[in-house]
C-alpha cells in the first residue's frame, strides 16, 4: 500500500473509533441487526423456494443452474456501477430503498403463480433482485464501521453472520414445511414480506456522520470511469487483497452453484422431497453459527494467513465428498462443514478489507472486489450444473473440491501467508 493510502488508513481509524461499549449494549448496532436477521430469515424462504419452483416446473438441474447464473451475472453487473452509487449517496435511503423495491419485485412472484407456473417471471425478477441486492450488499458492508468502529468490526462481522446463520436454520426448515404445504411461490412471498419489515427497522438506525473527503470531498465530482478506477486500483496497490481477489475469482467459479448441486443430489440422486430438502439446507446452515461465533477467536490465535487458506481447504474437502453422501444425514453434515468454513474464510476477507480501506473509498473497494472474484461465478454455476446433470454429482463434487484445496495451497505462496498473526 502506498504511503498516502497508509496516511488514509489510518485517518479512516481515528474517525471511527470505537465507543468502548459492548455491541449488545449499543442500540443502532442493535436494531440494524434485528433488522438483517429477519431479513436473512425470509430470503432463506427464496434460497430454496426459487430453485424448487423451476425444478417443479422443468425437472432440469441444468435450468436451475441458468436460473443461478442469469441472478449472478445481474449481481456482477451492477457490482461495477454499486461502489460508485455507495460513495456518492446516502447509504441509509439506499439501504431502504433496496429493501422496498426487493419486496415489490419478489412479492410479484406469488401473485402471479395463482394463475400457473410462469418461469419466464422468475427470469426476470432474479436478476433485478440480485442487481438490487448487490447495491445493498456493498452499502451494508460500508456502515458497519460506521456502527462499531474499527477495533470490533470482526466481532460485529462474526455476531451479523451467526444470528443471520441462526435465521438460516429457521427459514429452510419453515420454507420446506410451506413448500410442501402450500408451493414454493409461497415461501417466496414470506421473503417479500421480510425485506418490509427491514426496512421499517432500518428506519429506526442512525449512523455516525461520514467523514470529509481527504481530498476535499472532490470524490464526488469526478468521473464515473475514474471512480471505478479508484476501487480497482486500490485493490491492485494492496498485495494482500490482490492475492485474494485472484484466488476467489477461482473459488467462486468453482462452488457459485454449489446449492443447485445440492438441492439436484437430494431430490434427483437420492429421491427426497422438499421438506427433506429445507431439512438438510437448515441443518446446514448451523455450520455458518458455528464458523461465525470462532471466527474473530481462531483469527486472533492463528492470524489471517492462517486461517483464511485452512478454511478454503476445509471447503474443498466438504466439497468434494457431498455428491458421494448417499445418506440425508451425512449430506447435512458436509453442508454445514462447507459453510462453516466459507463463513469464517468470507468473514475474515469482509473484515480486512473494512480495516485496510480508507472511508470514502470503501463502497469503491468493496464494489471493485465483489466485481472482479465473482465475475467468473455465474459461469461456474452454469458449468458446475450442467456437468453434474451430465456426468453425475459425484465426480463434479470431487474435481470442484479438489480444485479448492489446491487454491488454499496456492495461498500460502502469496502474501497472504505473510500477512502477520493480527492481519
Amino acid at each position: 500500500m502506498s504511503h498516502e493510502a497508509q496516511k488514509d488508513s489510518g485517518r479512516a481509524h481515528d474517525t471511527t473509533r470505537t465507543t468502548g461499549q459492548p455491541l449488545w449494549r449499543q442500540r443502532n448496532f442493535g436494531v440494524f441487526w434485528a433488522a438483517q436477521t429477519l431479513s436473512v430469515l425470509g430470503d432463506s424462504f427464496a434460497l430454496i423456494a426459487l430453485p424448487l419452483l423451476v425444478l417443479q416446473a422443468t425437472g432440469s438441474v441444468a435450468r436451475m443452474g441458468l436460473l443461478t447464473a442469469v441472478g449472478g451475472t445481474a449481481a456482477v453487473a451492477a457490482g461495477v456501477f454499486a461502489g460508485v452509487l455507495v460513495d456518492r449517496v446516502d447509504r441509509r435511503r439506499l439501504l431502504i430503498t433496496c429493501d422496498l423495491v426487493r419486496m415489490v419485485l419478489y412479492g410479484s412472484i406469488p401473485l402471479v403463480w395463482l394463475f400457473g407456473p410462469q418461469i419466464w417471471l422468475l427470469y426476470l425478477v432474479l436478476p433485478l433482485c440480485e442487481a438490487v441486492g448487490t447495491f445493498f450488499a456493498v452499502g451494508y458492508v460500508t456502515v458497519v464501521r460506521s456502527l462499531v468502529g474499527t477495533e470490533q468490526l470482526t466481532e460485529a462481522n462474526g455476531r451479523l453472520n451467526a444470528t443471520a446463520a441462526a435465521a438460516g436454520v429457521l427459514g429452510p426448515l419453515c420454507a420446506g414445511v410451506v413448500a410442501g404445504w402450500a408451493g414454493p411461490a409461497a415461501a417466496v412471498g414470506v421473503d417479500a414480506a421480510s425485506f418490509g419489515v427491514s426496512a421499517a427497522c432500518l428506519l429506526l438506525v442512525r449512523f455516525r456522520a461520514r467523514p470529509a473527503d481527504d481530498d476535499g470531498g472532490t470524490a464526488r465530482r469526478t468521473g464515473l470511469w475514474r471512480d471505478l478506477r479508484t476501487g480497482v486500483s486500490f485493490l491492485y496497490g494492496h498485495p494482500v487483497l490482490r492475492s485474494l481477489t485472484a484466488l476467489l475469482f477461482v473459488f467462486s467459479f468453482l462452488t457459485f452453484g454449489l446449492n443447485d448441486l445440492v438441492i439436484y443430489h437430494l431430490k434427483h440422486d437420492l429421491g427426497h422431497d422438499d421438506r427433506t430438502v429445507g431439512t438438510v439446507m437448515g441443518l446446514g446452515a448451523l455450520g455458518t453459527i458455528t464458523g461465525a461465533l470462532l471466527v474473530a477467536r481462531i483469527r486472533r490465535r492463528l492470524g489471517f494467513g492462517w486461517t483464511w487458506p485452512g478454511a478454503v481447504a476445509m471447503c474443498g474437502v466438504a466439497f468434494a465428498g457431498l455428491g458421494w453422501a448417499r445418506d440425508v444425514p451425512v449430506v447435512a453434515a458436509l453442508s454445514a462443514a462447507f459453510l462453516a468454513c466459507v463463513g469464517i474464510a468470507g468473514t475474515c476477507s469482509m473484515s480486512l478489507r473494512q480495516e485496510v480501506t480508507p472511508e470514502h473509498l470503501l463502497g469503491r473497494v468493496t464494489s471493485a472486489f465483489w466485481t472482479l472474484h465473482y465475475s467468473a461465478a455465474p459461469a461456474g454455476a452454469a458449468v458446475l450444473t450442467w456437468a453434474a446433470e451430465h456426468q453425475g454429482t459425484a465426480p463434479v463434487g470431487l474435481v470442484a473440491g479438489g480444485c479448492c484445496v489446491l487454491i488454499a495451497v496456492a495461498a500460502l505462496f502469496t502474501p497472504i501467508r505473510r500477512s502477520g498473526r493480527h492481519a
